[in-house]
């Protein structure tokens, strides 16, 4: 799991985890900052975890090969980005082809990139959320999983919002993740699969 501060979905699948019928295990963290919170969270769970610096590193890409080794020391069957907020390689996307998901707090294709709900807010939207997808060299673009979504509340600002969103968060991406790992989820031919049928073009809905 690569991380770059808090790590909150860490601990969504680190609680996950402790029920022994979900069929996942966190193998390491690697984060690109040090000091940060989803490092503590890792160590406390007993999980592997490591720093790689992106500043130590002369360019993008050199940073990503070293990365890719790293994460492929511990031989996953699945990269789960969780918070880790860099722009990856077209090289490193196309290694993890297929088994590399991330979250992004909006309803993609709706307001990728940054600060999501401070844009859901001024464009009056009723309904916001957060998308699990699978990884492309498209930045957020690559084919959601499942979806949740919240109402955008009176009175709601950025801290409020973010909060509720979260919470969906800490549900869809430990079940994105299951679904994986039990063989059911898949990319074909640039499409998400489930249970052998391409899922909608937004992904699983979960209220």
């Amino acid at each position: 799991m690569l991380v770059s501060g808090s790590g909150s979905n860490l601990q969504a699948f680190i609680d996950a985890c402790r029920d022994p019928a979900y069929p996942c295990t966190v193998a390491a963290v690697i984060s690109n900052r040090p000091g940060v919170r989803g490092l503590e969270r890792a160590t406390a769970a007993g999980i592997a975890s490591e720093v790689l610096d992106h500043t130590g590193f002369a360019s993008r890409e050199d940073f990503d090969a070293a990365l890719l080794a790293r994460v492929d020391a511990y031989r996953p069957d699945l990269v789960i980005l969780a918070g880790f907020m860099r722009i990856l390689t077209p090289a490193f996307v196309r290694h993890y082809a297929g088994r590399l998901l991330n979250i992004h707090p909006s309803l993609l294709p709706m307001y990728p990139g940054l600060h999501t709900h401070r844009r859901a807010l001024a464009a009056g939207d009723t309904e916001h959320g957060a998308t699990v997808h699978f990884v492309t060299a498209d930045l957020d673009g690559g084919p959601p999983v499942v979806q949740a979504r919240v109402a955008v509340l009176p009175g709601d600002d950025e801290a409020t919002l973010a909060a509720r969103v979260l919470e969906k968060e800490h549900l869809i991406y430990p079940l994105a993740a299951r679904l994986f790992a039990e063989g059911r989820l898949r990319l074909r031919d640039g499409r998400a699969e489930l249970d052998g049928a391409p899922l909608p073009a937004h992904g699983m809905a979960i209220d």
